[in-house]
């Protein structure tokens, strides 16, 4: 049963990317969402350490998809209006990634970080300060007020779980963490690049592009959540010399 619902996975998200590329954006939304029910299934059914936290993810990122299926098929709202739907799905893509976020910071030795990590951390938060809001200034002219004020905390948290990614990352030095971190940078890149084909450059290349690096990222971070969490590892491990005597 598992390994029918992995090469089901594996043919439903070939024709996701498909099905985005051809911009049958409809069709795109509907399997994310049947993709993302199935993940949860395979999550919950064949995992042997089960996250409370990833869990609550992969379930709040679902509905997330699942109302932005359903959300093709309300009339649109005028510019002058506030868009309750759309302003629904965000906040669930939020409130999915922040607990990722929790998840990574529940497990961290906080005041270890800081006294080890200091540095790398203030030019973390710097660029991510710098990034959400170049990022964000591209659809500044495309979005009220409101809007932009949630597409700029959208940007913030997603380059925040990147961030928090990396900084896990220096403090654990594991394959988890690797393959965490992996799944980040992927699903960061996947936002920006839907942020530019919806409001900026309506291009399939980009369509390919962003839903297969959603796809990319979904994965790592499915085998990271089959990965036992670990204590932290050195970077560097000195052996000892045996002493030959003559």
């Amino acid at each position: 049963m598992k390994k029918i619902l992995k090469v089901m996975l594996l043919l439903l998200a070939l024709f996701f990317i498909l099905f985005q590329t051809l911009s049958f954006e409809i069709e795109g939304a509907l399997l994310g969402a049947i993709l993302l029910v199935l993940l949860t299934f395979l999550y919950v059914g064949w995992t042997e350490h089960v996250s409370k936290l990833f869990l609550l993810f992969l379930v709040f990122f679902t509905i997330g998809q699942v109302v932005s299926v359903v959300s093709w098929y309300i009339p649109e709202v005028g510019l002058d209006k506030v868009d309750g739907v759309y302003f629904g799905i965000n906040v669930l893509y939020i409130i999915a990634y922040l607990f990722l976020i929790i998840k990574i910071i529940s497990n961290m030795n906080l005041r270890k970080v800081f006294s080890k990590l200091t540095f790398p951390i203030i030019i973390l938060v710097i660029l991510d300060i710098f990034c959400v809001t170049l990022i964000s200034n591209t659809t500044e002219y495309v979005f009220n007020v409101y809007e932009y004020t949630l597409e700029f905390t959208y940007n913030g948290i997603v380059m925040a779980l990147l961030s928090f990614a990396l900084i896990n990352y220096m403090y654990r030095n594991t394959s988890k963490s690797m393959l965490f971190l992996i799944g980040s940078i992927f699903i960061v890149f996947s936002e920006i690049i839907q942020l530019v084909y919806y409001y900026i450059l309506k291009d399939e290349n980009l369509g390919f592009v962003y839903s297969l690096f959603f796809v990319v990222a979904f994965i790592f971070f499915y085998i990271q959540s089959q990965h036992k969490l670990s204590d932290p590892l050195d970077e560097y491990t000195d052996n000892a010399f045996k002493r030959i005597d003559s």
